[in-house]
């Protein structure tokens, strides 16, 4: 095998742009996945700024906050589980206006129509501001207290 210096630096200028062209290949697709990660989360707000008891309707979020009596949080989508109106919150819950189906403030079907529980949204706190998951909804047959976040 001839070695020359004009082949040594030809194959040395290849070498360095296609590790360059690998690192921004790979790189692309960390910021892409940081940025959907992130474009998923609602940022509600200060934690300290909800009160218990509460049930907090969130439109262009398409979600219910209910904080409980004891600092609990659940986020609930805004489709009854029956047929996918808009579920109402009442004060102690929520209400279906299209066939009647009403729900306690943990989500759970106090009367039919619907069948099971209200879809809820993952929660996390950083540094004192509370975010909601609110394009993947879970479905759940019942309420379970694990569900419950708490900051």
């Amino acid at each position: 095998m001839k070695f020359n210096r004009r082949g040594f630096i030809k194959k040395g200028v290849i070498a360095l742009i296609g590790a360059q062209l690998g690192y921004l290949f790979f790189d692309s697709f960390k910021k892409k996945g940081e940025n959907e990660e992130d474009q998923h989360w609602y940022e509600v707000g200060p934690i300290s700024n909800l009160e218990a008891n509460t049930i907090y309707p969130f439109q262009s979020g398409q979600f219910y906050l209910s904080v409980l009596e004891d600092g609990g949080i659940l986020a609930f989508s805004v489709k009854c589980t029956h047929l996918g109106c808009v579920i109402q919150a009442q004060k102690d819950g929520f209400i279906c206006p299209c066939h009647a189906s009403s729900f306690n403030k943990y989500g759970e079907v106090m009367s039919p129509p619907a069948t099971r529980a209200l879809d809820t949204f993952d929660i996390k706190v950083r540094n004192g501001i509370l975010f909601v998951d609110h394009q993947n909804a879970k479905k759940r047959s019942q309420f379970e207290k694990p569900q419950i976040t708490y900051a």
